[in-house]
């Protein structure tokens, strides 16, 4: 996992999930799947099939923002579970993506279906 790709992600969804364009948000999930299923590690390559779950929900064509706000939120939860067996110096950045990750994901699945 790339420091700058990380502080990039973690940059653009503390500004809220609205304020990242589709497009930009598939490139950046995109570049985080490629790395994931490639790292050899069981645990991030299950990251990286649940963001590829994410990348199915966002291109369908009808956003569903509870099962959004449910992929977020077991990306969040492993992000967090990573953040425990990560280099010292990513931890900190890890937990905080999967905080931002649980947020979102709660804030979805609040939302009223329809």
């Amino acid at each position: 996992m790339t420091t700058d790709l990380l502080n990039a992600t973690l940059h653009s969804l503390q500004n809220g999930l609205t304020s990242i364009p589709l497009s930009a948000a598939m490139d950046n999930t995109e570049t985080w799947q490629q790395q994931l299923l490639h790292s050899g590690e069981p645990a991030l390559q299950d990251i990286g099939r649940e963001i590829g779950n994410l990348q199915s929900l966002l291109s369908s064509g009808s956003l569903n923002a509870e099962l959004i706000g449910r992929s977020l939120n077991m990306l969040g939860s492993q992000t967090i579970q990573a953040a425990a067996h990560a280099d010292t110096p990513l931890q900190a950045n890890l937990r905080a993506l999967g905080d931002v990750l649980l947020q979102a994901g709660a804030k979805l699945e609040e939302q009223p279906a329809g």
